[in-house]
């Protein structure tokens, strides 16, 4: 095992590798920009290291400067958490490069899988089912109009590098298609640095649903069952949940069979998450992407197999084994996790950072918390607007629902707005407790309450 590790992150996912790596007795290094200097992940590493100002790129996204921070510490391995370089092939190829062990796949399976394109190439020649659509880039809108017409409107046009809904359109007709292309293209260049897109089939009514896989570097691969991601809005998660509440024993064996036999093509070690879609009404799904991290989902499918990711992320990077069979790995219950974001749900999900005088998480059974937020905190406006996970564990979905009815009505962060109300009204909702839901329902909700 390593004996001391840097965390190339921030916020809640810092902590919670600063509290995986204690118990496996390792020291961690925290980096932070200036606008994190009283972060909780500063304050409860071994030790801390400024690397820069509050923009990302002068920070977070800064290799040379995260790289210094590992050699003056003089740390065995980096941790990337996920976002920022959590992705990134060419920060893990010059921490290696450095004599740094990246806590994460190796560079091949990054690039295999991160890039959709390569990755879908894959699938195919493995048998992982994949939507109809383009086989390669789609270079002009000729070959976009050529494929749409062949597989049929609408279509979906998605960047072929990075995710977070950034450079996705939809289009139901060559009009849309035309400025949805360019837009597509320009998103994805200026989000992740590369306009390559590519074009599929768009599924109707879809559910999201992911697989979670763990490998070693010995050639053991397992998965860790399934979750549910359909809950979102503009591609953004806002609930995660597992098992899939919907989904028959047969399907379920198929999907995970599905997400091993991609990674294992690729050769793929440490965690991961093979998503898809699925259609409910057919029983059928396609592979949509492959991150090749740690997702900030994980939480639920620790709660339901006893398995800690993160732990098990930092002993595969050491060169040991998974321990774990798949035989071994039975689910129990049913766990529920809300992102709460520091958001005004009632004013377009405009972001409202500031300071935190009462911060009062819920407790009780079956609440887990993740969290770096506490009195006093001020949440900085330069990074994504989550600053906590509720999840509820419990023997069913339903009292899982119950749980976090209870817990919400606890939970008091003043006095900045967040999704906690939203969250509120949805764990009330008929048709998310009964489960008829598609990737857009929150969508046309919110949308129905603007009209009432």
């Amino acid at each position: 095992m390593f004996s001391r590790i840097l965390i190339a992150n921030r916020g809640e996912v810092a902590l919670r590798i600063i509290r995986a790596a204690r118990e496996l007795g390792v020291e961690t290094v925290a980096v932070y920009s200036t606008a994190d200097s009283e972060s909780a992940h500063v304050r409860l590493a071994d030790q801390s290291v400024c690397i820069g100002a509050p923009p990302a790129a002068e920070s977070y996204l800064n290799i040379p400067r995260i790289i210094s921070a590992a050699e003056v510490a003089n740390v065995d391995a980096i941790h990337p958490g996920y976002g920022f370089l959590a992705e990134n092939a060419h920060f893990a190829e010059v921490c290696r490069s450095c004599k740094i062990e990246f806590i994460g796949p190796s560079v091949e399976s990054m690039n295999l899988l991160g890039d959709k394109v390569s990755c879908k190439r894959l699938a195919r020649k493995h048998k992982v089912p994949v939507a109809p659509g383009s086989t390669g880039k789609i270079e002009d809108i000729d070959s976009a109009r050529k494929v749409a017409q062949q597989i049929g409107y609408p279509v979906i046009v998605k960047a072929a590098a990075g995710g977070g809904g950034r450079g996705m359109r939809v289009a139901h007709n060559e009009v849309s298609l035309r400025s949805g292309l360019a837009q597509a293209m320009s998103e994805a260049e200026a989000a992740f640095g590369n306009a390559t897109i590519y074009l599929e089939k768009f599924i109707e009514k879809a559910r999201h649903i992911e697989v979670q896989v763990l490998g070693d570097q010995h050639g053991n691969l397992v998965h860790l069952f399934e979750r549910d991601c359909t809950m979102q809005r503009r591609h953004q998660k806002l609930v995660e949940e597992a098992p899939c509440p919907i989904m028959n024993s047969d399907t379920r064996s198929e999907l995970c069979k599905s997400a091993v036999r991609l990674c294992r093509a690729a050769k793929y070690y440490s965690a991961g998450t093979v998503e898809f879609l699925m259609n409910p009404r057919k029983k059928e799904f396609f592979l949509m992407e492959v991150n090749t991290r740690l997702q900030v989902e994980h939480p639920v499918t620790e709660l339901i197999t006893g398995i800690d990711i993160v732990k098990l992320q930092m002993k595969i990077a050491a060169g040991e084994k998974l321990g774990v069979t798949q035989r071994q790995i039975k689910p129990k219950g049913h766990a529920i996790e809300l992102r709460i974001n520091a958001e005004d749900p009632a004013n377009n999900f405009t972001p409202n950072p500031g300071r935190i005088d009462l911060f009062d998480p819920p407790g009780g059974p079956g609440i887990r918390i993740d969290t770096h937020c506490h009195n006093g905190y001020r949440v900085p406006p330069n990074y994504d607007s989550m600053i906590a996970k509720l999840i509820a564990h419990a023997p069913t979905r339903d009292e899982a629902i119950a749980t976090l009815r209870r817990a919400l009505i606890e939970f008091r962060i003043d006095p900045i707005k967040t999704t906690i109300p939203l969250h509120a009204d949805l764990m009330r909702n008929a048709n998310f407790i009964k489960s008829t839901i598609d990737i857009h329902f929150i969508e046309r909700l919110l949308e129905q309450k603007k009209r009432v």
